[in-house]
This record gives structure tokens, C-alpha cells and sequence, in this order.
């Protein structure tokens, strides 16, 4: 196949995927407003993608703020002969990027899969055909409830992770660093606002309608069996991955642009 062939195969499937994935999301909002809400199915899948997701979220935080303060601290004293503005460096890189960015990652990689393999292994075993023929509307009973679970967890998720990280460098700052915990404290309270905490916290809205839109539409078209539910897995927690950094930066660029920073 020569070049402009390949180019055009690629343009085409593209396309395909891109307009599968509006179909779909359109269909979720709109029986979103015209359907009854599974109440049962959206506390169910929150449990699962948000508090069996706490402890991987946990630790992953616990030693990112950990090794921040670890190489600012050590940093600042090779600059400066004396450790200075851990809490500020902590604070500000968990509450802006790092907290939102990577609870996102390990949520997709996590939970995201998870969805994307429940799904398409229903999807392969034509349960979803049998939803159909029993009257079930599957954005309203899979799709509907998921997305709530990633819009209401990950947010959650990562207020957490904020708060875990900032105490894994104040860990540090005490006692590799022999930072007083007032001072460690003061640098974050002094210096951060309401604002600085929203431009990391908004982003998470963003993160979790991705994981959502990518975890769902690779499950529903899955095809090929068993190997077609762990190749669509793995393309699913890959394409999030990219997706997050890149909605990262654009949606950080605007954040800043309204003075949100």
C-alpha cells in the first residue's frame, strides 16, 4: 500500500472512531435528561472507581510529595546553604499539576480499565445486544452511571491526594530536612490562594470526562473475543494517559488565561 493510501486509511478510521465517540456521548446526555437515573448502579460503580481506587491513589500522592520536597529541599540547600520554600514547592506542584494529573493516570489505568474490560466482555458475549432486546437502554444502565462514578470520584480522589502529598513533604521536610513544621506550613498557607487550589481542581472535571468517554466507547466496540478485550483495555488506559496530558496543557492555558492560575 503506498503512502497516500496508508494517509487515507488512517483519515478514515479516524473519522469513524471520532464520530462513534460524538454518537455516544450524545446519546448519554441526552437519555441523561430522559431516562430515570440507576441510583443503585452510580453508588455501586462510585465504590468501585473511587473508594477501591484510595489506596493506589494513596500511596502514589504519599511518596510524590515525599520525593518533591526530598529534591527541593536538597536543591535549595546546595543553592543557598539552607532549605527554603519546601512547603511552597509541595504545596504548588500537588495542588496545581501533579495531584490532578497523576490521581487522573492512576484512575485510568485503575478503574478505567476495569470499565473497559466489563464492557467489552459484554459487548463480545452480545449481553449488550441482549439489554436491547429486554428493553434495557444501555447508555442508560452502563454508560449513564460510570460517567457520574468518574465525574464524582475523581475530584474527591484528588482533593485527597492533596492532602496526602503535602503531609508526605512535610514528613520529609521534618525530618530529613529538619524543616520546623511551622515553617513547612507557613510556606504553603502564605503564599497559596483559593484560586491556585481551583486551577487544579477544575482540571479534574475534564480528566474524568476522558477517562469516562474512553473507557466506555473502547469497551462498547470491542470486537475479536478474549484478545479483542485485552487489546481495547490496553488501548484504552494508553489513549487516556495521552489524552490527559494533552487536555492538561490546553486546559491549563486557558485556566491561566481567565486568571485562574
Amino acid at each position: 500500500m503506498n503512502p497516500i493510501s496508508r494517509l487515507g486509511e488512517i483519515s478514515i478510521k479516524i473519522a469513524l472512531h471520532l464520530g462513534r465517540t460524538f454518537f455516544m456521548v450524545k446519546n448519554v446526555l441526552f437519555w441523561l435528561f430522559h431516562s430515570k437515573l440507576e441510583k443503585n448502579e452510580i453508588f455501586k460503580q462510585t465504590v468501585r472507581i473511587g473508594v477501591d481506587s484510595l489506596g493506589v491513589t494513596t500511596l502514589t500522592s504519599l511518596f510524590t510529595g515525599m520525593v518533591l520536597a526530598l529534591q527541593s529541599g536538597y536543591t535549595s540547600k546546595n543553592l543557598f546553604n539552607e532549605p527554603l520554600y519546601v512547603g511552597t514547592v509541595v504545596g504548588f506542584s500537588l495542588v496545581k499539576e501533579l495531584a490532578p494529573v497523576l490521581t487522573a493516570i492512576v484512575v485510568s489505568g485503575r478503574a478505567g480499565s476495569s470499565v473497559t474490560a466489563e464492557i467489552g466482555t459484554m459487548a463480545v458475549t452480545e449481553q449488550i445486544d441482549a439489554l436491547y432486546t429486554l428493553g434495557t437502554n444501555p447508555s442508560t444502565y452502563l454508560l449513564i452511571p460510570r460517567y457520574f462514578a468518574f465525574i464524582i470520584a475523581l475530584p474527591i480522589l484528588t482533593v485527597f491526594a492533596n492532602i496526602v502529598g503535602i503531609f508526605g513533604g512535610f514528613l520529609v521536610s521534618s525530618i530529613k530536612l529538619s524543616i520546623p513544621s511551622s515553617v513547612y506550613f507557613d510556606d504553603i498557607l502564605q503564599f497559596m490562594e483559593v484560586k491556585n487550589f481551583m486551577h487544579g481542581f477544575i482540571k479534574t472535571f475534564f480528566f474524568a470526562f476522558t477517562i469516562a468517554t474512553v473507557s466506555c466507547y473502547k469497551g462498547l466496540y470491542t470486537e475479536g473475543g478474549a484478545e479483542g478485550v485485552g487489546r481495547a483495555t490496553t488501548n484504552s488506559v494508553v489513549l487516556s494517559m495521552i489524552l490527559i496530558l494533552a487536555i492538561d496543557y490546553f486546559v491549563s492555558s486557558f485556566l491561566v488565561l481567565i486568571g485562574i492560575t
